[in-house]
């Protein structure tokens, strides 16, 4: 079962103070927020699905560093496709923010599956390295190249190294990371109203 995205604010013609609230400009942190529980839902989401197919994960911060994975991938996607369509302090503001707000989500999750920790800056450390690695592949207007998805699914297995799952690459590859990018490119067009072509 798919989840449900949200790209569009609630136009309720119930109350004046919602019809107001709808035709107002979304603020940075508006779009950030969103833009970050639609990442976390999606990568949520593939982390199930790879649960359900039987995909073993033996400690709580293999699940965790998935999602991770998952997330780093989509914000990576986000800001190609933001590129050139907006300012770059425009442009830095709304990955910077969409990162904080996911990495916020992160350490929550591992803070009640793990206990104390600075989980955050762990989190941003790997989200810079991950982000350098995948400005050197390719992305074009149907979306990443092999070289980008390739690099997401060597990451996924790197993590699921203790476990037993040969397949980890080939799940990722051919079912998670399209799916991923099926479901995030309408997303941030939705969100930041970004116009094809």
């Amino acid at each position: 079962m798919a989840v449900r995205l949200k790209t569009r604010w609630h136009r309720s013609t119930r109350s004046e103070r919602n019809r107001e609230g709808s035709q107002r400009a979304k603020t940075l942190e508006n779009l950030c927020s969103v833009a970050a529980i639609n990442i976390w839902k999606l990568a949520k989401e593939a982390f199930m699905r790879m649960e359900k197919k039987n995909f073993r994960f033996r400690e709580d911060s293999q699940a965790i560093d998935v999602i991770a994975e998952f997330c780093i991938f989509m914000l990576h996607i986000t800001d190609r496709m933001i590129y050139g369509k907006l300012s770059e302090e425009e442009r830095g503001s709304l990955i910077n923010g969409i990162a904080k707000e996911i990495a916020v989500t992160i350490e929550s999750n591992q803070i009640d599956l793990l206990g104390a920790g600075d989980y955050k800056a762990e989190f941003i450390d790997k989200l810079n390295g991950r982000l350098a690695n995948y400005a050197e592949c390719g992305f074009d207007g149907d979306g990443p190249a092999y070289d980008f998805l390739r690099y997401l699914a060597k990451n996924v297995a790197d993590i699921m190294s203790l476990s037993d799952d040969r397949w980890v690459l080939e799940q990722v590859m051919d079912i998670e990371a399209p799916e991923l990018v099926q479901r995030i490119q309408p997303v941030v067009n939705d969100i930041f109203s970004l116009k094809s072509g």
